[in-house]
Formats: structure tokens, sequence, C-alpha cells
């Protein structure tokens, strides 16, 4: 397809506003997409420092101001650091998971799902890393999963347990598969978990319990490494969830029971 005037003329094939006229206010995002592709393509790694805030303006051909908002979006978005005092600048970084996390999160925050959708993914996601997390473990993983599950049960007998600390655990026993990927995912997925544990426990108010022992009987089976196990006491917990939430969106059907 040949692209011409928009008049009409020949060459032009009738189209009329093929293109869009470019904001200078856009100028900037320009500047971070150049930096974004330089760090995906390894020419910028970790470390690095960019040229000064002068520098960038005559390579760019634009104004300092423009330039330093630039700076600004890149710091937003964790790629770049700016340091203060006589060896400052702006240095490149490697986003941290828990900042990629927290923005993913709110994205899916913001996006059309429902706590349903949410648990059935918690059961496609967690049912299929235990596998890795029941071979991985270290006896670190488990003291500390252990610390979660006692602080629980304390909590239950003070009656100030919260789902909160339920969500806790669940990254915890994640981070166990010692996969930054995975590490990373659980942390974007540790909003809406925990929106969906608030609105299952809305549905069943006694619900604390039953799930904290089950927690006790899962750090016990990754101890054990018996993953047949651990997959038995995670799918009924997830599944209580599931089903506690389809009752809540359903008050018609049979009360799954009240406690987790």
């Amino acid at each position: 397809m040949s692209v011409g005037p928009s008049d009409g003329t020949p060459g032009g094939g009738g189209r009329t506003n093929l293109f869009s006229p470019v904001s200078v206010d856009r100028i900037s995002e320009v500047i971070v997409e150049q930096v974004r592709l330089l760090i995906r393509e390894g020419k910028l790694v970790p470390g690095d420092r960019l040229p000064s805030e002068r520098s960038l303006c005559e390579q760019f051909g634009v104004s300092r101001v423009t330039v330093r908002e630039a700076l600004r979006v890149l710091e937003a978005s964790g790629l770049v650091e700016i340091r203060v005092g006589a060896r400052g600048g702006a240095f490149v970084t490697q986003p941290s998971s828990e900042r990629v996390g927290k923005g993913l999160a709110e994205l899916m925050t913001l996006a059309s799902m429902t706590a349903g959708d949410v648990t059935e993914a918690r059961m496609v996601f967690e049912l299929g890393i235990l596998p890795l997390v029941v071979e991985r473990a270290t006896e670190e993983d488990i003291a500390d999963l252990r610390v979660l599950v006692e602080q629980g049960l304390n909590e239950l007998e003070n009656g100030s347990y919260t789902m909160a600390m339920s969500a806790a655990f669940h990254v915890r026993v994640a981070s166990a598969a010692h996969n930054p990927a995975i590490e990373m995912l659980v942390r974007t997925f540790h909003g809406p978990m925990l929106m969906s544990l608030q609105q299952a426990h809305i549905a069943a108010p006694l619900m604390g319990p039953r799930g904290a022992h089950e927690h006790f009987e899962l750090v016990e089976a990754i101890e054990q490494r018996d993953i047949d196990r651990a997959r038995t006491i995670m799918t009924r917990h997830l599944q209580r969830t599931a089903d506690r939430l389809a009752e809540y969106a359903n008050p018609t059907l049979e009360d799954p029971g009240n406690e987790e």
C-alpha cells in the first residue's frame, strides 16, 4: 500500500487523517522508550550512569524540562535511580519484584475480575508450583513458615487473626520455590488474593481455625517432601475458599461450611 497525500490525490488512495500530529508534550515519552529499548538490548545495564542532563538535552535536541520529565518517569518505573551529590546522576537499576508486582497488582485490581476469578487462578498457580516448593524448600523456608503458622494460631486464640496473615503465609510458601519469576508473580497477586480472602471471610465470618491448622499440616508435608499429601491439603484448602465464594455470589446454594 502506498502512502501519499491525504487529499485524494494519486497515491493517497483517498485516505484522510492517516497520521496524528505528534504533541510536543509527548517528547519525554519518546526519550523514555529509547532508554527502555537500550536496557532491553543490553546496551545499558544496571549500574550504568546516564549522560548528564545537559548532555541528554544536546543529544535529544530537547529542553532540560523535557529531560527531567523523562527521568522522573524512568525513576517511577524503577528503571533508573536518581542520586544527588558530587557523584550523583541517573543510574540504571533493575526493578525489584516488589516494585513490578505493585504496579501489576494495581492493574489487576482495576480490572473487572471477581474474587471467584482470583481463587480459580490461585488453584492453578499455587497447586502448580507446589512440586517445586516441596522439592526446593530449605530449612530456613520451613523455619519461616513455622513462625507464620505459630503467629497465626496465637492470633486465633486472641481473636485477632486476619486474612492478611493468611495471604502472607501463601506468599511465603511460593517464595520457597526459589524462582524469582514465581516470587514476582505471587507478590503481584497479593492484592487480589487478599481481596478474595476478605470476601470469603464476609461469606463465612467464622473462618480461620480450620485454615490455620491446614497451614500447619501443609508445612509438615513440605518438610517431609510429601507432594501427594501437600497437594491434597492445598486442594482442600483452596476449594473451600472457592465454595465459600460461590455461596456468597449465589446465596441459594447450600452452605459449604462456615470455617476456613
